[in-house]
């Protein structure tokens, strides 16, 4: 996981507390957060690092077939199973099963997994004796949990079961001071996976990046990074290299007016507050600016507190 924004160091000192334990975790957040590379770093960091890691997407599998993956089946369960066949909780022994979106469930489904979270033992389908198993569960989803158990869509009895360390995932517009961590890790991987050179980003480009909602959020940035880093004709990347989308996202009116007669100051603390509006971010309009953070809040208080300071 990259990023030292607060959301983010706070997440990390959860990990860091939830990892070497067996309690299940679950792991909310917008579709692109980052959730399964979560999940890895939970099992990367756990007693059970040098078992198996095995995800599954619960929504892409079919309803018929969810319980024979997961539990298992025996020889003639049903029309083709020829033999016996192990469940990925069988497979995933002493080390750590990922159920992403696994509010796309089945509710009965999801009580059979609530019978295995009990009593750590799973009833393979078609059989009569059921099978230890020591397997830690993450579970994962980008559905607002409380609204689908409210909805009866998730087992409310499931939901506390897997609730007892959760892990809330930030979207990418509410940790926006990792951008550049980020930007310069995708670029990174982007050169070593393409055969590129590609040394960085200009101001403008960042800055508009910056600006941008990223709905697909870090998913996204690492696409735009890798089709950006393709298209490039030189080793910095600019505005002209993002998707029009983003490189023309609108911001506040980036120029104003100065006349002669002028305080200074006031149109110093103006040039701060219109940055900071465009990069929506103190700590990115210091480094945009080239003054210090301190500055950035000095500026804005003075800013804020003069009514009669500023131009419409």
């Amino acid at each position: 996981m990259i990023g030292q924004s607060s959301p983010m160091r706070r997440i990390m000192s959860r990990i860091e507390r939830i990892a070497p334990s067996d309690v299940p975790v679950l792991i909310s957040g917008e579709s692109g957060t980052g959730k399964e590379g979560t999940a890895r770093l939970i099992h990367k960091l756990s007693r059970r690092k040098d078992g198996p890691f095995l995800p599954i997407n619960c929504s892409a599998m079919p309803a018929a077939l969810i319980e024979s993956m997961l539990f298992g089946h025996e020889k003639g369960a049903f029309t083709g199973a020829d033999r016996r066949q192990a469940g990925l909780f069988e497979s995933a022994n002493d080390g750590t099963l990922l159920l992403d979106e696994f509010t796309e469930m089945p509710c009965e489904t999801q009580a059979k997994l609530l019978r295995v979270l009990e009593d750590g033992k799973v009833l393979p389908v078609g059989g009569t004796k059921e099978v230890a198993t020591n397997v830690r569960i993450l579970a994962a989803s980008n559905r607002q949990i409380e609204r689908e158990v409210r909805a009866r869509r998730l087992r409310e009895d499931l939901f506390h079961r897997l609730n007892i360390c959760p892990i809330h995932l930030p979207p990418l517009r509410e940790r926006i001071d990792d951008l550049p961590l980020l930007i310069d890790e995708f670029i990174r991987e982007t050169n070593e996976n393409l055969g590129r050179q590609i040394s960085g980003v200009n101001d403008e480009c960042l800055t508009a990046m910056a600006r941008y909602r990223w709905p697909g959020n870090i998913r996204e940035l690492r696409h735009v990074i890798e089709g950006a880093a393709l298209l490039s004709d030189s080793a910095t990347l600019t505005v002209t290299d993002l998707p029009p989308h983003i490189g023309v996202v609108a911001g506040p009116d980036s120029s104003f007016v100065v006349q002669v007669g002028d305080r200074v100051d006031d149109v110093v603390d103006e040039l701060v507050w219109r940055t900071v509006e465009s990069v929506g971010n103190k700590t990115r309009a210091a480094k945009v600016l080239g003054i210090g953070r301190r500055t950035v809040y000095k500026r804005l208080e003075r800013y804020d507190g003069d009514p009669t300071n500023g131009r419409s």
